[in-house]
């Protein structure tokens, strides 16, 4: 049996001729379509911002940040909720960052893998603390949260869907 996948796709911004191009490649990377709300992004002229829940197997949220990976000027996130014997997953891609993946756990939260921490206390250990936070900001992906925040904020007050049910 295949786990259910579920979760949703922020598009931060994006030019606005690109909208419906960007809605067929999440569609055709889900492998469904997928209908977007869009409205006028508030902090950068000339472009879009658009949402949209979705539902398929365990692991396609890999599958649709994959089909919007390349397309120049988007800002986006794709999020994909924990289900049964499946991590859940964060992508986050801005044009100048490019894409950043990370696990995460039942409350959104990225997880970072063992090996990525001794990694970045070693690093710590031969070039100091500077270095041992740099590595640990790169794997939370400080930097891609720190680009998309303004954006984020800019959405302002945004209906709250409820993708499954609790009880």
């Amino acid at each position: 049996m295949v786990a259910v996948g579920r979760g949703w796709i922020l598009i931060h911004s994006a030019p606005r001729a690109l909208a419906p191009h960007v809605e067929w490649a999440a569609g055709r990377g889900l492998g469904s379509a997928l209908s977007f709300s869009w409205e006028a992004q508030k902090i950068m002229p000339n472009t879009v911002r658009g949402e949209a829940a979705w539902q398929g197997r365990a692991g396609d949220g890999a599958a649709i940040a994959s089909a919007l990976r390349g397309w120049e000027h988007l800002r986006y996130e794709v999020v994909e909720e924990p289900s049964e014997g499946v991590d859940g997953a964060r992508w986050m891609h801005t044009p100048d960052l490019g894409i950043f993946h990370a696990q995460t756990d039942t409350a959104g939260n990225i997880v970072v893998p063992e090996d990525r921490i001794r990694s970045a206390m070693a690093a710590g250990r031969h070039s100091g603390a500077f270095e041992l936070t740099r590595e640990l900001s790169l794997a939370l992906g400080q930097a891609w949260d720190d680009e998309l925040e303004p954006f984020r904020q800019a959405s302002g007050p945004n209906p709250v869907v409820w993708l499954h049910q609790v009880g």
